[in-house]
């Protein structure tokens, strides 16, 4: 979340200025006793619109206190900034740790003082004394963090697809699934179970802590635009579940007959032909003519087995946003699809450690990346970085783009396959 100055949170992320005079907020650590206010605070920057108690429970408990951080004008609270302690998939299955930006919010009355540019400089210096090389979030408003060195990194789609004219043609066996209907709480275990062996499959997914599940089954929203509460089913095979897909329908009429919509909440499958049963099952809901998806992967399947692509309405969008606290550990973390052995002249005015040369060698089995003052080959900023970090955006791509400069022939092309990913990055959810 974020808004005025700038806010992130379990919505999203942030709306913000440049500051243009020198803030006097003191920044204090969350304290508990200090919740209530600090939420309040949040959800105003947001617009004032409440939550649940069921949501804002969850929150308070999932947040780290002592990785967050409040702005205080004398006795009154101007700002905040969370911290959650993921682990983040990153090309070649590793998961690493990273810091994910949440809940961050500066007061209308209290935008252009530099509120948020000095959260953002404790957090950042909070999180490279962590130990953590990765920074990343969600923005409500993508022009607010490129100044702190976050660029986007992963992509969602989303479609409203429709599902009276558009047929689904799924590979052989996915007859051999069982699907059935189950009481989403109850459901919780099977579903956690089945995400938690996805997490490795794609750069951008988190490994969740306990607690997260929860997330899955809010019903804040349950009664809004007419929708049902969140429905569950189960895919199975010889017994073991082996997918899962959440939903609501929002039932529709008109004088031609019923005309609902399905609202895709989450979808995980183990093998290709859980994910078809689970497609083809919300393809065919009775009484409806739509399905409308949000956020997933831009190179998901079904996209191959639609029979009319024009009819799903494809849109992308940005989804997570990524930071290299520390340039040398987070390079070294991943893995490279093709051999790479280049110099980064690195530029970062906000994190100063990070700025200089770095030597990158490395491809699938592993890396290393130090310091070294060999003649660099490319120059770049540490955003580029981040937004090749992933494998989802190219840095040839951001070279044509005038954003990466060659110092040495043949040297973008090299990087640029290196970089690459075999599949798309995604962010499975919000935070």
């Amino acid at each position: 979340m974020t808004t005025g100055a700038t806010t992130t949170g379990p919505t999203g992320h942030a709306t913000s200025s440049v500051a243009a005079a020198a803030t006097t907020a003191e920044l204090r650590v969350l304290r508990q006793d200090d919740w209530d206010t600090w939420y309040d605070t949040l959800l105003r920057a947001f617009g004032g619109v409440p939550e649940s108690a069921e949501e804002r429970e969850m929150w308070s408990r999932l947040l780290p206190y002592e990785r967050s951080v409040g702005a205080w004008d004398g006795a009154e609270l101007v700002g905040t900034a969370g911290a959650f302690d993921f682990r983040l998939t990153v090309p070649g299955g590793a998961s690493v740790p990273a810091a994910g930006v949440t809940m961050v919010g500066v007061s209308a009355t209290h935008r252009r003082r530099g509120v948020l540019t000095s959260m953002m400089r404790r957090q950042l210096d909070d999180v490279r004394t962590w130990g953590e090389p990765l920074a990343v979030l969600t923005a409500s408003e993508p022009v607010i963090y490129g100044r702190f060195g976050y660029a986007a990194a992963a992509f969602g789609l989303h479609a409203e697809i429709d599902t009276s004219r558009v047929r689904l043609s799924v590979p052989a066996g996915t007859d051999g699934v069982r699907l059935r209907y189950v009481d989403p709480r109850a459901g919780l275990d099977a579903c956690e179970a089945v995400y938690a062996r996805t997490v490795d499959r794609r750069p951008g997914t988190l490994a969740r802590r306990p607690g997260w599940e929860r997330l899955g089954v809010l019903e804040a929203e349950a009664a809004q635009d007419g929708a049902s509460p969140v429905q569950c089913v189960l895919a199975e095979r010889d017994g073991e579940v082996t997918g899962y897909a959440r939903y609501r329908v929002r039932p529709e009429y008109t004088d031609a007959g019923h005309n609902g919509r399905v609202l895709l909440q989450d979808l995980a499958g183990l093998d290709p032909v859980s994910e078809a049963a689970l497609w083809r099952f919300l393809f065919g809901i009775d009484l409806t003519t739509s399905l409308k998806v949000r956020g997933r992967p831009l190179d998901e399947a079904w996209q191959h087995q639609v029979s009319d692509i024009r009819r799903c309405g494809l849109k992308v969008r940005d989804s997570l946003y990524v930071r290299l606290v520390d340039v040398g550990a987070a390079l070294e973390a991943r893995t490279y699809q093709a051999p790479v052995d280049v110099v980064l002249e690195v530029e970062d005015a906000f994190c100063p450690w990070n700025a200089g040369r770095w030597r990158l060698s490395g491809g699938p089995k592993g890396a290393v990346c130090e310091r070294t003052a060999d003649a660099a080959d490319l120059a770049l900023s540490v955003r580029e970085l981040g937004a090749a970090y992933l494998g989802g955006v190219s840095l040839a791509a951001l070279g044509a783009a005038g954003r990466v400069d060659e110092l040495r022939q043949g040297a973008l092309a090299e990087a640029a396959v290196g970089f690459g990913s075999p599949v798309a990055p995604w962010l499975p959810h919000g935070f």
